[in-house]
């Protein structure tokens, strides 16, 4: 067994720089393995390990996951073979051929019924035949495949078909308005493209405009009623069903990528500009997925439900994990207002979601309660508080309190999740805590990026603490690098603070024809800089604090995080969306909510305030004060700064979403965009706010 010098030996062996002579490394390592001052191996606990970058300066300030602290991972471990998507898709067809994989409700004729199957052995079949159809109307290894439709079978019969004969698909989000479509395609060159009828229509309104597209492939779509345009245009236009018919017919031998071939080129729709191209290989999402799975277990029982958008990379990624352990996908009927219907036919076991929705769910469960009458407010807070005190110390709770409360509640998302993932955004502490003991499952936040192929950090399974993203991953390792004019550095007491740095096989390969945004963003040393803020916890733990863009400053000069705050105000059961605003011409902070219509329909009513429509209401300064008070209150719960408060409220009706421009497809606030937006809101309370500033106050 070796000692702890010889293990501290091994590792900077392993991270000595390649420019090193013998004498220097000779002399870097006698000066670590015999110095009394250098850090433990291990931090606290077992979730990290802390590594040199920097031998030179004996900084240890590296962290990698304590589960592979000797390598980096770029395989799974029980089958090394798999390097790519294809060899990864062959792996499950070989071993669950005939499980059920691919799960919809959508009939022919288009009426919802109970879930259908189609088997890995089935989607295999229909994967080789859409390939070799491709092939067959001439798209060479390499060209590039659009998917421009929501979350359904076929997206993965298509993506699956590229990964085996090499072709680079991109998603193509079905809610980006058609000058971001236009200008994807246009940017990567895009040959073929699969659609349905509902973005047929939008493509066609520029389909001029989009000269290397050359076939048009519409799901569901009938091939009498596809249009036709004069062969000189070079598109041509054919039904899903058709291409599978003719792949069949011409079957054409796979076309297997390799670990370094791109897989994809995931547009990054972003707060502002024109959308980035990020390039990811097979290698990539591989060692993405296996880290994945090194952290937690899945079992070809597991049932899955697909509802967030496929061009994200969170659900991407899902999918690969879902396909190497068999797991079967069932895909919601594509609107998010019939999800809880589709939950409880399906009955998952494993929920992936954002906190946007999360909150909903914690809201709408407060809100029964209180509004339960008091025996049963009593009964839920004794039952929750029991289990809690019970998950906290490691007890198992008693199972009175799932019969007599819990079951209920674990109904509304089918009865049998027993994992819930949480990624996109930061879940607030409160809201995990609550979904851990309502649910009574596992609660995974993660941290990660596009550009890192997904997960950077991951919650142990295990580690009962919240408020953090959890460890590194096992493909990637981490550092914080010192931001000074933001005022964190590894230095700080009692947390080391800084901007969050990634290397390994997970990191993606570069902005595609962006060469200067990719020098932006890595360093001479190979470090992809994330742009956002963090600080390690005891146990080598990494929490989110901060946004290195998203900060502004207030006219005293004060640093803000509106996201802090934002997710903070998340809580309040006024708010279904907020958007928090300042500059450095004003000296306080004002906030747009966009409200929870029965939540306020509720209060209204209560204080006896009649109304016409929910707009008069959303104006009515009583409704604005209230929803003010509560920000308030639930701002000094969290211990939010003085000027951290947001001073003015104006209340809308209408949420932020996708159409209207002021989401991203990851559901994060364009911030430009909605400053633009509510430009005359933000500027009437702000006029506001100096009057009431103006005005002397009575003695």
């Amino acid at each position: 067994m070796e000692s702890p010098a010889q293990r501290r030996l091994t590792v900077i062996q392993s991270h000595l720089l390649p420019s090193s002579t013998a004498e220097e490394e000779e002399s870097i390592i006698r000066r670590y393995v015999t110095s009394s001052s250098s850090p433990p191996f291990f931090v606290d606990q077992q979730y990290s390990v802390v590594l040199p970058e920097k031998l030179q300066t004996g900084k240890w300030n590296v962290y990698r996951s304590a589960a592979s602290p000797m390598k980096l991972l770029g395989r799974f471990e029980d089958n090394p073979e798999i390097g790519t998507l294809h060899e990864n898709f062959v792996h499950a067809v070989e071993t669950y051929r005939d499980y059920k994989y691919l799960g919809s409700r959508i009939r022919v004729d288009g009426t919802v019924g109970e879930y259908k199957w189609m088997t890995f052995g089935e989607a295999a079949t229909a994967r080789e035949a859409i390939g070799s159809g491709l092939r067959y109307y001439g798209l060479e290894q390499g060209a590039c495949v659009g998917l421009y439709f929501i979350n359904r079978p076929e997206w993965l019969v298509v993506d699956h078909a590229c990964a085996a004969y090499s072709y680079i698909s991109i998603p193509l989000y079905d809610t980006l308005g058609p000058d971001a479509v236009k200008f994807v395609v246009n940017h990567s060159g895009i040959k073929a493209i699969f659609c349905v009828p509902e973005t047929l229509n939008t493509l066609l309104t520029f389909i001029s405009l989009i000269p290397s597209v050359q076939l048009v492939v519409v799901v569901g779509g009938a091939d009498e009623h596809l249009p036709s345009l004069p062969s000189a245009s070079g598109v041509k236009f054919i039904s899903y069903l058709k291409l599978l018919g003719q792949g069949r017919s011409n079957l054409q031998p796979f076309c297997p990528p390799k670990p370094d071939d791109v897989a994809t080129i995931c547009y990054t729709s972003g707060t502002t500009g024109t959308p980035k191209g990020v390039v990811l290989s097979h290698g990539n999402l591989i060692a993405n997925a296996s880290s994945f799975c090194r952290k937690v277990k899945f079992y070809s029982s597991d049932i899955y439900i697909s509802y967030l958008p496929l061009a994200h990379i969170y659900e991407r990624s899902n999918q690969v994990i879902c396909a190497h352990n068999g797991v079967g996908v069932g895909f919601y009927q594509g609107d998010n207002l019939k999800l809880m219907d589709d939950l409880a036919a399906l009955r998952p076991t494993i929920f992936c979601s954002v906190p946007r929705l999360y909150n909903r769910i914690y809201a709408g469960i407060t809100n029964a309660v209180s509004s339960s009458g008091a025996l049963k407010e009593r009964l839920f807070r004794a039952a929750y508080n029991s289990k809690r005190q019970a998950i906290l110390n490691g007890r198992n709770p008693s199972p009175i309190w799932d019969k007599l409360v819990f079951n209920k509640i674990k109904e509304k998302l089918g009865g049998r999740v027993r994992i819930m993932g949480s990624g996109a955004s930061p879940l607030s502490p409160d809201v995990a805590d609550f979904l851990r003991v309502c649910f009574g499952c596992l609660i995974i936040e993660g941290y990660g990026m596009t550009e890192t192929s997904c997960i950077i950090t991951l919650m142990d399974v295990g580690d009962v603490s919240i408020g953090h993203v959890g460890s590194p991953c096992a493909g990637c390792e981490v550092k914080l690098v010192d931001v000074p004019e933001m005022n964190y550095t590894s230095d700080d007491d009692p947390y080391p603070r800084g901007e969050i740095c990634v290397r390994g096989p997970i990191v993606f390969q570069g902005y595609y024809k962006d060469e200067v945004q990719t020098r932006e963003v890595f360093d001479d040393d190979g470090w992809f800089h994330t742009g956002d803020i963090g600080l390690w916890l005891p146990g080598g733990r990494l929490k989110i604090i901060d946004r290195k863009k998203n900060i502004f400053k207030l006219a005293q000069g004060e640093y803000i995080a509106p996201e802090k705050i934002e997710n903070v105000y998340a809580k309040c059961k006024f708010v279904a969306q907020c958007f928090v605003y300042g500059d450095s011409f004003n000296s306080s902070l004002v906030a747009i909510v966009a409200v929870e219509p029965d939540v306020l329909r509720e209060w209204a009513a209560s204080q006896g305030i009649q109304h016409e429509d929910l707009g008069q209401l959303c104006n009515d300064p009583r409704a604005r004060n209230a929803v003010l008070a509560e920000l308030d209150s639930i701002g000094r719960e969290a211990q939010l700064r003085g000027f951290e408060f947001a001073k003015a409220v104006t209340l809308v009706p209408e949420p932020f979403t996708l159409e209207n421009g002021l989401l991203t497809p990851t559901f994060k606030i364009k911030r430009p965009q909605a400053k633009e937006y509510f430009a005359k809101a933000i500027s009437s309370m702000y006029a506001e706010l100096s009057i009431s500033e103006a005005t002397p106050s009575k003695l």
